[in-house]
């Protein structure tokens, strides 16, 4: 199984001003590092949770369907862009729509063969089976306070400690990343 970031999210959850409001910095010297804060900080929430936030696309490649039902990672699930394949002669094929069902209440998504259908039988190879689909949010007004809180609190002490080991300086409570578990993707699978 593999998993390819397809398309960035076009925005951030926070923007350059919220952030700058936080730290309380006024002056526009250090916006470019700044800004890298936030992308790295939402990447880290977006790890730890193993979500999206602002929408992006993903491809998972698998090397066959499964017996039934496809768990797609980085919830929320929006819509299935395509699901490609290679048949048995080793020929790209697409799946219609019409012949899938994306789940997109459960959390992960899903994605079902439609009602009395299978999955077709795939080439014996890597990667023969091929799931672009869209996740997160949506746009960054949708991400929920608590994650924006908490990428903020990371900003802060990225930006107040620039170093990775600072003497006479405390780590950041442990509490903090605890902020996100009611976020996070918990695998109940036993």
């Amino acid at each position: 199984m593999g998993l390819k970031l397809i398309t960035a999210p076009a925005t951030e959850p926070l923007t350059l001003a919220e952030a700058k409001l936080h730290l309380r910095v006024d002056a526009s010297d250090e916006d470019s590092y700044i800004t890298a804060l936030i992308q790295a900080a939402r990447e880290f929430a977006e790890h730890i949770t193993e979500r999206a936030f602002v929408t992006q696309t993903w491809e998972l490649a698998l090397d066959a369907f499964p017996a039934a039902e496809l768990k797609l990672p980085k919830p929320p699930l929006a819509s299935i862009v395509s699901i490609k394949y290679d048949d048995t002669a080793g020929t790209e094929q697409t799946i219609g729509s019409s012949f899938y069902v994306a789940d997109l209440y459960s959390t992960p998504g899903w994605v079902l063969p439609a009602y009395a259908t299978s999955w077709p039988a795939t080439r014996d190879q890597a990667n023969a089976v091929r799931v672009r689909y869209s996740c997160g949010y949506g746009a960054a007004a949708a991400v929920p306070q608590g994650i924006k809180n908490w990428i903020l609190l990371r900003v802060g002490s990225l930006y107040a400690i620039r170093e990775e080991m600072v003497p006479g300086r405390a780590l950041q409570p442990a509490f903090v990343d605890r902020l996100l578990d009611a976020y996070r993707v918990w695998d109940l699978a036993l």
